[in-house]
């Protein structure tokens, strides 16, 4: 739905009842009606262009210049209205009596109201136009870092699994050195079992070691006895 912005300081009167003369409606009445018209004319211009690039977004008034909207030559612009309407001589006057008020000041300074309408359109729409540009440029950022973090995402995962591969590898290569030793460790021990066997014969403390630290040592076949 377009937006009534001209109802900020344009209304339209509802239509006056007919005399029973059959009169039309009045002056007034017509007047508004005419200003209802422009503002639905101008509607339909298309977007605003830049010519220029806005290095502070936060600054309408750049905005508005790289729109190229300039102000009227009689100085008149839809701002300096809007500080007409604000103004502590008419802000707390009925709606009514503050728009006859601004018309007759633009009528007195050879302003027409359709050059206020003009730059109020405008400025709308390089506003509307400006927003469309930067939500754009929100949108294509946020699909670039999308995609660079699918990227980054892949990188770790691939990374990671690297590591887990190298984490494994070590692991498997400890398990497999461990594996050896504990073999060699058994084959010592029947080794050494064999020695303390002969050397029983002929000592009474048997001075050969069997076993491990880490594992308990074959009982002897004097200990069996």
């Amino acid at each position: 739905m377009s937006k009534k912005w001209y109802n900020l300081f344009v209304s339209v009167d509802p239509p006056a009842e007919e005399s029973p003369e059959g009169d039309g409606p009045s002056a007034p009445v017509n007047a508004a009606q005419a200003v209802a018209d422009i503002a639905a004319a101008t509607a339909v211009q298309p977007d605003s262009k830049f010519a220029t690039t806005v290095a502070n977004p936060t600054s309408f008034n750049e905005i508005y210049d790289a729109a190229e909207i300039h102000p009227p030559t009689h100085g008149f612009t839809i701002m300096k209205v809007g500080e007409m309407l604000r103004s502590e001589h008419i802000r707390n006057l009925p709606k009514d009596v503050k728009r006859s008020s601004v018309l007759v000041a633009l009528e007195a300074s050879g302003a027409p109201i359709q050059d206020v309408i003009e730059d109020a359109v405008k400025r709308d729409r390089a506003l509307d136009t400006f927003e469309r540009v930067q939500e754009k440029s929100v949108t294509e950022l946020e699909s670039r870092k999308a995609q660079e973090n699918q990227q980054i995402q892949a990188e770790m995962d691939r990374l990671t699994a690297e590591y887990r591969s190298r984490i494994q590898a070590n692991n498997d290569a400890v398990a497999k050195e461990k594996e050896r030793f504990y073999a060699w460790r058994l084959k010592k021990q029947e080794e050494e079992q064999k020695i303390s066997d002969a050397v029983s014969y002929f000592v009474t403390a048997n001075p050969i070691t069997t076993g491990g630290p880490a594992a308990a040592p074959a009982p002897s076949r004097t200990s069996e006895k």
